[in-house]
């Protein structure tokens, strides 16, 4: 039997030993590709102990741990996390953080990833002083050497639980990756990234304005090359 339980003071030694084991075996895995080790695990994990108002919410079969995800105040990040945020001149103080969330494969789509964001969630907001929640995610490009041949990317799991403004974030950012290969484009990929970017300025300003992309009927897109990013700039 599934059982998630929320850990916000302390939490035993021996789980978060569980935690490192698991973050191992699940970073190990596309599209991560991290090769940890336990002295390293255990030493990150101790900044979410050691951090004020951190969460760690963690999935149990029985006794044996098969899933976690944990959150914390921005400013108790490292700077590597949190550094981007203050160069843009975000108060990090105000950010609540949400760090990884690790399942083992047999445990997915059950719900559970769904129970880790919403208790995350309730906690930031029970906190009383963040204004905005964010995390970090791991994009590669498509045509990655080492994707595995069915593997499915986690758009329409975020499109679920964040917005769709992240799903278009998370494309824009895959074709861009692909097309930095080559010096040119075809056409028909560089619109995509420009209706892609356009779309997202829209939802950011609320549908206060409207657009429309026309290409001529004789224009063949995908045999049409171009420099990467000429239209989008």
């Amino acid at each position: 039997m599934i059982t998630i339980k929320t850990f916000t003071a302390s939490i035993d030694r021996n789980i978060i030993a569980e935690l490192a084991k698991l973050r191992i075996q699940v970073f190990r895995d596309y599209p991560y590709l991290y090769d940890g080790n336990m002295d390293y695990e255990m030493q990150y994990l101790q900044t979410y102990l050691n951090a004020p108002q951190s969460i760690v919410v963690v999935a149990f079969d029985g006794d044996q741990v098969v899933g976690a995800s944990t959150a914390l105040p921005m400013s108790a990040e490292t700077d590597n996390i949190k550094g981007p945020w203050a160069e843009k001149g975000y108060d990090v103080k105000k950010i609540f953080y949400f760090g990884e969330s690790v399942l083992l494969k047999e445990y997915r789509s059950q719900g559970i990833g769904v129970a880790f964001f919403e208790r995350r969630e309730k906690w930031a907001r029970q906190c009383g002083k963040f204004e905005l929640m964010t995390f970090c995610g791991v994009i590669r490009p498509d045509n990655h050497p080492l994707k595995p041949e069915h593997y499915v990317p986690l758009d329409t799991f975020w499109h679920k639980r964040s917005s769709a403004y992240l799903t278009k974030f998370s494309r824009l950012i895959r074709l861009v990756l692909d097309n930095s290969r080559t010096e040119t484009v075809p056409l028909n990929k560089e619109l995509e990234a420009l209706q892609i970017y356009v779309l997202m300025e829209q939802m950011r300003f609320s549908d206060r304005f409207d657009f429309r992309l026309t290409v001529g009927n004789d224009i063949q897109t995908e045999h049409l090359e171009i420099p990467q990013l000429l239209i989008c700039a």
